[in-house]
């Protein structure tokens, strides 16, 4: 089986994508932009052949080199990045390359656009807030009259928290349109909830092979845009509601053979039309794994391989992997660069250095959302996970 890794070396911690299918006998071929000798050893041993091209967003360039790879090891059956930001040229070169083993082009809007998502979480009954495409103030001042302010809005088309906002009242929706960036927008009733996902690993029949679930800050724009620190977890056990709204997700949109990351609001407050405190919404879907080092996180609170179970995916379509019954929770904490903590670097580790299941420094393309240096535990209860989360605050 040939397969081609786009950007395998981003997130840094892709290269286990790539051990995983080299270690299930995959021929592992990977296009990136980064300078060969920059990739770390881990994946340059997982890779049978590395191109680079100038840019991946140059499609061009990197279309050559997936013809190159196909010339010289013959018909790719598999293409994937596992990274949102590539949907759409993933997407392209499968069908410039009849690669069937994944979403093409002609299936990418119900993937990318938060308009049209909401049509197949209709088709699933999957509770949704109210949303409208937001040309222009007067569309959406009416849009929010008929809501009631607060409301929310973001791109149609975006990835992670970047340029979206809590609009308070008229005044700030005036605002809004002064200073927004040009892009299309819509705008939705404020939810008050709580930010929880549905991660999976879903089979050729929509099938869960692997599921999990994190519980994310009240506003991840909030954090981006104001520069907090972040924090979340993921949980020992994914809530029996959300695993059940998670599978019908994924039947609803047809997701098929991939990581999948679904978006929910656990409701703080009754929510009329939607639900009573407790129940979850939908807020959108991801189709590649969650940010960050979420996956790691996974594997660390599941005792599991995320990676493997991935790639066994790949070329069985079956999971192999064992569930080990030790699920605990996993916690997350990113602190930002020139903000004096009250509990340095040595301390945290004197303190939870022995839980301590990952230590590093965030990449710069992901600080904004992750912060810049960050640390992670295993937790066996929710007492544990608040103070950690409190420690590593203290200021």
């Amino acid at each position: 089986m040939n397969f081609v890794f786009i950007s395998p070396n981003f997130p840094q911690t892709y290269w286990h994508f790539c051990e995983s299918l080299k270690k299930n006998g995959v021929n592992v071929l990977g296009i990136g932009d980064a300078s060969y000798e920059t990739l770390s050893n881990e994946l340059k041993g997982a890779l049978t052949e590395y191109y680079k091209v100038g840019s991946l967003a140059d499609y061009d360039q990197v279309y050559r080199a997936v013809a190159y790879l196909s010339f010289k090891h013959g018909k790719i059956d598999w293409l994937e990045s596992n990274n949102e930001y590539w949907l759409e040229t993933d997407a392209q070169l499968r069908k410039d390359f009849n690669i069937t083993t994944g979403i093409n082009s002609d299936d990418i809007k119900k993937f990318k656009s938060k308009a049209e998502m909401k049509k197949y979480y209709a088709k699933g009954k999957v509770p949704t807030a109210r949303q409208a495409k937001i040309p222009d103030f007067a569309t959406a001042k009416e849009f929010a009259d008929l809501v009631g302010y607060p409301t929310f809005v973001k791109p149609e088309v975006g990835v992670g928290a970047a340029a979206s906002y809590k609009i308070k009242d008229e005044k700030a929706l005036k605002e809004f349109f002064k200073t927004k960036i040009d892009v299309p927008y819509v705008m939705e009733e404020f939810i008050t909830g709580d930010i929880y996902s549905y991660d999976a690993i879903v089979d050729s029949n929509s099938n869960p092979l692997f599921e999990s679930s994190a519980h994310f800050p009240p506003s991840m724009a909030d954090i981006a845009n104001n520069g907090w620190d972040c924090s979340y977890y993921v949980l020992d056990k994914v809530p029996e509601q959300l695993r059940k709204l998670g599978r019908k997700t994924a039947k609803a949109f047809g997701v098929k053979s991939r990581f999948v990351h679904f978006e929910f609001f656990r409701l703080s407050v009754d929510k009329p039309g939607l639900g009573s405190i407790g129940d979850f919404v939908g807020l959108e879907t991801n189709m590649r794994p969650a940010g960050g080092y979420t996956p790691d996180m996974m594997n660390f609170a599941h005792s599991s391989n995320v990676y493997q179970i991935w790639a066994d995916m790949v070329t069985v379509d079956k999971r192999c992997q064992p569930e080990s019954g030790d699920d605990h929770y996993c916690v997350y904490y990113g602190r930002r660069d020139g903000r004096v903590y009250k509990h340095g670097h040595d301390e945290v580790m004197a303190k939870y250095g022995d839980r301590m299941a990952m230590q590093d420094r965030i990449p710069d393309a992901l600080s904004n959302d992750l912060g810049n240096i960050m640390y992670m535990i295993h937790a066996r209860s929710m007492d544990e996970v608040n103070e950690f989360k409190a420690f590593l605050a203290e200021v």
